[in-house]
């Protein structure tokens, strides 16, 4: 079966649970490279996805409702996409509050609108998951599939967040309007170990960086990167602690429920990098990593006390250590954060797709969205530029 079979039946669902796709079906689209290892990113899988509705961390009165697409031809499952109706703009990490407020004040109603991402989650992976050869036939049903949903429930948008950039481009020639943004990533250049890195930077940075190891590691404890069988449950228990700490204070509460880290314990620590730092045996901190084919992908930290430099050693150093020893190609650390870049990590644009109900509102979000990718690719350059890499290592990078 292949994208020359376009004259076959094609039919577009919206299921609200998981529970009503086989995983292995599911799967076939989402991560079919993962037959012989490790998806690209766990994040699209069944049981990532399923461990975020299962522990109502999605859901009822959570502002995120399920309404999954999946395209059939014939009645083979070709394609699906993860979808959500949103009652507010919280845990999406591209930014669209002022496209809200503009909307509201002209006399609109932006709420709710129709997202296609990961919950949560700012890493980069596809959100048009098609089973191989029907790449085309499955963007195009999905698009479709989504802004007729919209259409029909007169719903003011649809957006595709952290989609790639293979996305973004057919995308756009779909007609829907393509936004770029920025993260901070760090790149395995074929390092053997982190005085291997070290030594492509400035000496300036590259002392700054081994001070900083040195006040963590002298935190009066140890840390550990755990994965798999080594996570055991009190290493939630902690961790949980943890991410309520960072929740409150960054969003007024934490988006994933306890019941989300029982879960996890039982479906996804092979896809975890659990880093624990503990003193006198006891648990003070601690950053989580999710596991990817070619990329590690950083995701919460959080610490019951506060020691110099321990979030720049847990977050940042420990998960290139992690990337070097299994070579991974790239670090992800989330969304945002100048900071990084005095640690290794270089900006890179993200990319998400917007659909606009309103003609006028389109066109006023477009010419802004003009402007903000020439402000992005600017930003891009100077900070490449002024980034902690020697001269001849950044003319290498560019």
């Amino acid at each position: 079966m292949n994208d020359e079979s376009h004259s076959r039946d094609v039919t577009v669902n919206v299921i609200p649970s998981l529970a009503q796709i086989a995983p292995e079906v599911w799967d076939a689209c989402a991560c079919p490279e993962a037959v012989d290892g490790r998806p690209l990113d766990p994040f699209t899988t069944h049981r990532f996805l399923s461990a975020l509705e299962d522990s109502g961390s999605v859901g009822t009165r959570t502002g995120w409702e399920p309404q999954y697409l999946v395209v059939e031809v014939e009645g083979e499952t070709v394609a699906v996409a993860p979808m959500y109706a949103k009652g507010h703009s919280q845990g999406e990490y591209i930014f669209d509050h002022s496209w809200a407020h503009a909307l509201e004040r002209a006399g609109g109603r932006y709420y709710p609108k129709m997202q296609l991402a990961v919950p949560f989650t700012p890493a980069t992976g596809r959100r048009f998951l098609t089973k191989p050869g029907w790449e085309v036939l499955g963007r195009s049903a999905l698009v479709q599939g989504a802004i007729q949903f919209a259409a029909n429930h007169q719903l003011s948008s649809v957006h595709v967040t952290f989609c790639t950039e293979d996305e973004a481009e057919a995308g756009a020639e779909m007609g829907l309007l393509h936004r770029v943004t920025q993260q901070f990533h760090w790149l395995n250049e074929g390092y053997a170990t982190f005085d291997d890195f070290l030594s492509a930077l400035s000496s300036r940075k590259r002392k700054a960086i081994r001070k900083e190891r040195a006040k963590a590691q002298a935190f009066g404890g140890e840390i550990h990167m755990l994965t798999g069988a080594q996570i055991e449950d009190r290493h939630w228990d902690a961790f949980w602690r943890f991410y309520q700490d960072t929740g409150s204070r960054k969003w007024g509460q934490p988006y994933l429920t306890r019941k989300f880290f029982e879960i996890a314990h039982d479906r996804l620590r092979d896809d975890i990098a659990l880093v624990i730092c503990e003193r006198g045996g006891v648990p003070v901190a601690g950053a989580l990593n999710f596991i990817g084919r070619e990329v590690l992908f950083g995701r919460y930290w959080g610490c019951i006390e506060d020691h110099p430099c321990l979030h720049f050693e847990a977050c940042y150093y420990q998960a290139i250590d992690y990337a070097i020893a299994h070579g991974l190609k790239r670090v992800e650390a989330g969304a945002q954060g100048e900071h990084k870049l005095a640690r290794g990590y270089l900006p890179a644009p993200t990319h998400s797709l917007h659909w606009l109900a309103e003609p006028s509102f389109r066109d006023a979000v477009e010419h802004y969205l003009d402007a903000e990718r020439r402000a992005v690719d600017e930003d891009i350059e100077i900070l490449t530029a002024f980034g902690p890499f020697r001269k001849d290592q950044r003319e290498e990078q560019q």
